[in-house]
């Protein structure tokens, strides 16, 4: 069993600070009652076509939700409110998530799962990452010894990857739910039988697929009604999901696994259906039947570092959130930076994410194929010996060489050459959720890129992951092991970033974030801001964000980059180039008080929605 015990070692009371923001009232799920095992979820009559009202912060009993979609928090809420628990509300907003923002999730993609079991006070872990075909080697990218094209290689059977979601939700609720996966689909479908209202943020994402839609009728029957985008306010149906999710509620996820759906598939990724008048060449997959037999998704382990007296878990390789967001708290955890000035805080930020990004290049993939020292990542003595090289009067330059987690002894000794960080897609979507019991998900899920590989299951519904994109094509540094490269069944490496924060073994908080190689990023400076900035929760989410990643440049949001402080940052030697919007976190916390707090971004990705089962007033300030 994947598990892993609080450190009781150290204590320091976790921050009290609550967003100062009145709870959004809670709508009402939409819905009409749904037939057979999923009847337990039925909604009251007459509210069809109601979405809630979305808002960054939501306070009160009975558990909570946050996500990027109202009616997917609806959908958990739902399920809470009729007496499921964290998994269960969990998995139905995941596959809310499916019908309302499929350009970044669904059952085509993959995952990790991160769950605190209030009874045991413990962390356990699902790595629902997608997989190479068996018969994949390290040159599935090159074509004549050239790389491919990133385009070509994205919008192609060769990026798809054997999803891992349906089995994520399979174990999740086989091993911590109450409730079948039956029951907990029944928002979801209903959602994508009647349909959802068309946002801003929806339509923006479906014209900038445009051109790749439109070239696969399946994906184009779908999501772009009359030949183009949907408009805004329109309702958008997709009875082909409605009808998959029915299937899977029926035969569970042995469907995908080894029914007929899992054949539909198949033989999409190896005859990508493209509109033969389009003239674009969708390369073919090697995806088998054998393949989807083989998948399973895996339970491990946590990644656990303490920091400030609290207990840090998140998920382990193949993943490598929880280890790179684990090293630069270890080498934060000796600065005060509670009572530094902002500009030596983000100086200090900035560089532990450059040190611990330059070590996640080196050493993090798949654990199944590679040998990777997360320990040895994890651990304070390597921290330490990485500390040094921060100094406040002079920045650092990337691509800087990693260290060795191996050998830690030397201070600021190099194991290397540096590497730059690969590019990886930035849509993804994150849910966190609490129930009364005090049992907290969270929960990342991708297709990687926004919109996947372009490509739907005719008749299923579903867009397909280009997941297997996340691997190098080559190693980033010639003659230097990269751990990183395809292979047979092997998981790419994924910077997906859930966790989930214990104060003497019970939740203080949970987050997470979408955003590619930035999730890392966003997680670890929502973290900084909360824990150590004083930040209540939702105003940490929604202070403007840098990510550095081991570049020549600091990503900036605009807060950041029209701020008085980048010049003082560039004086001190820092580069910055604009990001007008960098991840779109979710986080739920435990008040003092008994009551969950929900929050989600403000504005970001079109603004969050946090929901709970009982609102209550404001929360209490720090």
């Amino acid at each position: 069993m994947a598990l892993a015990r609080p450190n009781p070692r150290r204590s320091l009371p976790v921050l009290a600070a609550t967003a100062a923001l009145v709870a959004g009232a809670l709508a009402t799920p939409a819905a009409s009652a749904a037939s057979g095992t999923s009847a337990t979820f039925a909604a009251p009559a007459g509210e069809a076509t109601r979405t809630p009202a979305k808002t960054p912060v939501a306070v009160g009993y009975g558990g909570a939700v946050a996500s990027v979609d109202a009616d997917a928090s609806a959908a958990g809420v739902e399920v809470l409110r009729n007496g499921g628990n964290a998994v269960d509300a969990a998995v139905a907003t995941a596959a809310a998530l499916g019908v309302t923002e499929p350009y970044s999730a669904g059952i085509g993609g993959g995952g990790y799962f991160v769950y605190y079991d209030a009874k045991s006070h413990e962390v356990r872990t699902i790595d629902g990452r997608e997989r190479a075909p068996l018969s994949a080697t390290k040159d599935l990218f090159l074509e004549k010894g050239h790389p491919l094209p990133f385009a070509d290689a994205v919008t192609s059977g060769l990026s798809v990857g054997t999803p891992g979601t349906p089995a994520t939700w399979d174990t999740a609720l086989r091993s911590w739910g109450s409730r079948s996966l039956g029951q907990v689909l029944a928002p979801a479908r209903r959602l994508a039988r009647n349909g959802f209202t068309v946002d801003e943020t929806f339509r923006k994402q479906t014209a900038d697929n445009y051109d790749r839609f439109k070239d696969f009728p399946a994906t184009a029957k779908i999501f772009l009604p009359g030949g183009k985008p949907p408009a805004v306010g329109s309702t958008l149906r997709n009875p082909d999901l409605a009808r998959t999710y029915g299937l899977l509620a029926d035969q569970g996820v042995a469907a995908l696994y080894r029914g007929a759906l899992g054949r539909d598939l198949v033989r999409t990724v190896r005859k990508p259906p493209v509109d033969p008048a389009s003239g674009r060449v969708a390369r073919p997959g090697d995806l088998t039947e054998r393949d989807l037999r083989a998948y399973g998704a895996r339970k491990q382990e946590p990644t656990h570092v303490s920091y400030r007296g609290l207990d840090v878990y998140s998920i382990a390789p193949s993943s490598s959130g929880g280890t790179t967001v684990g090293e630069a708290l270890n080498i934060l955890e000796n600065s005060e930076l509670k009572r530094l000035d902002q500009q030596t805080y983000l100086h200090r930020y900035i560089e532990a994410s450059r040190i611990a990004f330059a070590d996640r290049n080196r050493w993090v993939g798949d654990p199944a194929f590679e040998s990777v020292p997360v320990q040895g990542l994890l651990s304070q003595r390597f921290a330490d010996s990485r500390v040094c090289l921060i100094k406040d009067d002079a920045v650092l330059t990337s691509p800087l060489a990693p260290g060795d987690p191996r050998r830690p002894g030397r201070a600021c000794a190099t194991g290397g050459r540096a590497a730059p960080t690969p590019y990886e897609g930035e849509n993804t979507s994150h849910l966190t959720v609490a129930d009364k019991w005090g049992n907290v998900v969270a929960y990342t899920l991708t297709l990687e890129q926004t919109g996947g590989s372009g490509i739907t299951v005719p008749g299923r519904g579903f867009l397909l992951n280009n997941e297997l994109t996340d691997f190098s094509f080559v190693p980033v540094s010639p003659g230097v092991h990269d751990p990183n490269l395809p292979g047979p069944g092997k998981r790419p490496r994924s910077s997906l970033s859930p966790t989930i924060v214990l104060e003497h073994g019970r939740p203080a908080f949970a987050l997470g974030s979408p955003g590619g190689a930035t999730i890392i990023t966003t997680v670890l400076q929502t973290l900084l801001n909360h824990v150590d900035r004083g930040m209540p929760l939702g105003d940490a989410i929604a202070a403007p964000r840098a990510s550095q990643r081991n570049a020549a440049a600091t990503e900036l949001e605009p807060g950041l980059w029209d701020s008085p402080l980048r010049a003082r940052l560039e004086a001190k030697g820092h580069v910055f180039k604009l990001n007008p919007e960098i991840g779109a976190a979710t986080g739920v916390q435990r008040l003092p008080d008994g009551r969950w707090l929900a929050a989600a971004e403000k504005t970001r990705r079109g603004g969050g929605s946090a929901l709970v089962v009982r609102p209550t007033g404001k929360p209490p300030t720090s």
